[in-house]
């Protein structure tokens, strides 16, 4: 009978305190649960995922993120993955409704246990599902309201969503140290690694990571711990979990893209033109699939020829030289290779795109170019004698050429060609100072709006960048077309859908993945005669001019060095049918380079990279427009080879209507010479 009323009085207590339970959790939903955040849009959550750019050859150059993040489906996880969370962070999981009463009654166990000095682990009760609710909506904060919420969401959350996608969500959304968001992130930053590839040892390191994310001092330890509980849940064998404990944690210090230095500043204006074009939210979080224009065989091929120039140059001195170069496809803009510099470590600053520098004699082609769409012919004669008393406002000229003589009549090509600069004086007062500055602004060296229209402008003392004098010199071959610079071909979403670019339909492609060239509107530049004259007297710069540094055996170069007052910038720009690049060499504060430094070193370094670039290409000769007349004529005089046979003769490219020059009267070279003159 007294077991009778107990048994009664135990019931009873227990019945009461369920109504009780039942009527709180009813009064606490009331309170808390009509201004819980919208859980349903987890239902096509799509977390921020880091963007990646790629090289032309598919190769990973460096991601883009606020939080490295890899998304991976359930059906990519691996299972011991998955076993090790559910062993070390909610036991239950697949049972419970999203909260677990059996959880709560052992932590409140253990840990009153733990309060009176009892050797037991002190624990939490959170399910992974709550860690969902709490991850994706609320905050941290230790508060009974918060923990109510928290609970709430999670029953909701579990009637909504099946096991598998909560095990998803929380997969890819937790924080698991070093800046990895989510398992896939984590596998890579501390394993290098995807998923598919971990072992059971670094699965279990993995699982231990939420409790403490940034302490790996106790990485083993807790590794460990996380194999004996999959071992208790029966998820591996004893023998399984043992070998996994012995097996040494080979810890990245944290993973990013291996980028090498040479390709940063490649990367970097990418990085600047994206976020102005995207924005930040887009380009950080979107997981877009960036692929670039860049080869890497190409960029190694121009960092170490920089870079073999600038340490010869720089060994012993206090103040480095700095320089840079940049390739790119002439028809397209397709940039293949860039460095701004010599280390990307050192200084983030592009030389090829950000610093302004006076081009010295690179400007002379265009200059040389607007007498030639004048009609002079590559054969003209312009005088080479000393100019005297010429005042250009109040600036009075005495022109000097480098080698501090003069050369008396000379052919227009040979001036070019041996960048005579008291010749190319007089060409500019003939032609008219606006008109050979107009064809540089034309061609996109210059700015249009400039309004300094003086002689020192149309000589070189103006400043442009090194990208825009190799865009410049890009229309003299593609048949004087204006083009843009382009670092990337195409930008996938993170579902494979172009956004913006060539879409890649890969069988419309080239066999080496060139995208097809567009279709350009407007009007040329310049005629194509005019042009491939120009384009045949800076292949003769190359073969027996200032740019002879520049040659390349086997193959047609065609370019122009560069020079600026006192020797403080030297360039060269140089092509050949389908590749050109330009290099530039000088001190970020301007100065002298010193004696014996000279545009043949930026020649030099052309051709090193040259070589490389073309070394599996055949030769290929500019292309030559209709209506071209090819005569041999003396190098010196311009007169027919059969009219003046001596000296050197060359094959010249005339337009229709014009012809080699008269012979000469004198014929040697003492009597061409002029030693004196007044212009």
């Amino acid at each position: 009978m007294k077991f009778k009323k107990i048994l009664r009085i135990v019931f009873n207590f227990f019945f009461w305190a369920f109504v009780a339970s039942v009527a709180t959790l009813a009064v606490l939903i009331l309170i808390y649960g009509n201004d819980l955040p919208d859980y349903k849009k987890l239902a096509t959550y799509a977390p921020p995922v880091a963007t990646r750019l790629y090289a032309s050859d598919g190769s990973l150059l460096i991601e883009y993120a606020e939080e490295r993040r890899v998304f991976i489906d359930y059906s990519d996880l691996p299972s011991q993955l998955v076993n090790a969370f559910i062993a070390a962070e909610d036991q239950n999981f697949w049972t419970h409704p999203g909260i677990d009463v059996q959880g709560i009654i052992r932590a409140v166990a253990n840990n009153t246990m733990r309060m009176f000095g009892a050797n037991a682990t002190l624990s939490g009760a959170s399910t992974i599902t709550q860690q969902v609710a709490k991850n994706f909506f609320l905050t941290s904060e230790r508060t009974i309201s918060r923990k109510i919420k928290e609970a709430i969401l999670a029953l909701r959350l579990e009637r909504s969503f099946s096991k598998e996608h909560i095990l998803t969500l929380y997969l890819n959304q937790i924080f698991l140290g070093a800046r990895a968001y989510g398992v896939g992130s984590a596998a890579l930053m501390y394993f290098n690694k995807p998923v598919s590839e971990l072992t059971l040892s670094e699965c279990a390191f993995l699982a231990s990571l939420p409790k403490a994310p940034n302490n790996r001092n106790r990485a083993v330890e807790r590794r460990n711990y996380v194999l004996r509980r999959m071992v208790e849940e029966g998820f591996v064998l004893q023998s399984d979990a043992d070998i996994a404990a012995a097996e040494d944690l080979n810890i990245n210090s944290g993973f990013t893209a291996q980028m090498s230095e040479e390709l940063q500043y490649f990367a970097e204006d990418v990085r600047r033109q994206l976020l102005d074009k995207l924005g930040r939210e887009k380009l950080y979080n979107d997981g877009l699939y960036i692929k670039t224009t860049i080869v890497p065989e190409l960029q190694r091929a121009a960092s170490d020829a920089l870079n073999k120039e600038l340490d010869a140059f720089n060994n012993g001195r206090d103040e480095k030289l700095q320089g840079a170069i940049i390739a790119m496809n002439p028809h397209t803009g397709r940039i293949l290779a860039m460095a701004g510099g010599r280390s990307f470590s050192d200084s983030s600053f592009n030389r090829a795109t950000q610093a302004y520098r006076q081009i010295g004699s690179t400007i002379k082609p265009f200059v040389y170019l607007a007498a030639l769409e004048q009609g002079m012919s590559p054969q003209a004669m312009i005088l080479d004698a000393p100019i005297v008393g010429w005042r250009e406002d109040d600036t009075l000229w005495k022109p000097e050429n480098y080698d501090k003589k003069f050369m008396g009549d000379i052919p227009l090509r040979l001036s070019l060609e041996t960048s005579r600069n008291v010749p190319t004086v007089r060409l500019v007062e003939q032609i008219g100072t606006k008109n050979a500055i107009s064809v540089a602004q034309r061609f996109g060296v210059y700015p249009s709006d400039m309004s300094n229209m003086n002689l020192s402008m149309a000589l070189g003392s103006g400043e442009t960048t090194l990208e825009k004098l190799v865009l410049g010199y890009s229309a003299f071959i593609n048949g004087g077309r204006a083009i843009q610079p382009r670092m990337v071909d195409y930008i996938e979403d993170r579902y494979g859908r172009v956004i913006d670019g060539v879409t890649p339909e890969i069988t419309t492609w080239s066999d080496d993945l060139v995208p097809p060239e567009t279709v350009v509107d407007g009007a040329p530049l310049s005629d194509p005669h005019s042009l491939y004259q120009m384009v045949s007297i800076l292949q003769g710069a190359v073969e027996r001019g200032t740019g002879k540094q520049a040659r390349v055996s086997g193959h047609t170069i065609a370019g122009k060095t560069g020079t600026t007052n006192d020797v403080k910038d030297v360039w060269f720009v140089g092509f050949s049918k389908n590749l050109i690049a330009g290099v530039y060499l000088g001190y970020d504060t301007p100065k002298p380079l010193g004696r014996g430094a000279g545009s043949h070193m930026a020649a030099r370094v052309f051709a090193d990279f040259m070589r490389v670039a073309l070394a599996d290409t055949k030769n290929q000769p500019f292309s030559v427009p209709d209506g071209m007349t090819f005569m041999r004529v003396n190098r010196r005089s311009g007169a027919s080879a059969s009219d003046d046979p001596s000296g050197t003769i060359i094959q010249e490219a005339f337009k229709p209507g014009q012809y080699p020059n008269p012979a000469p009267k004198q014929t040697t070279t003492q009597q061409r010479a002029v030693v004196g003159g007044v212009f």
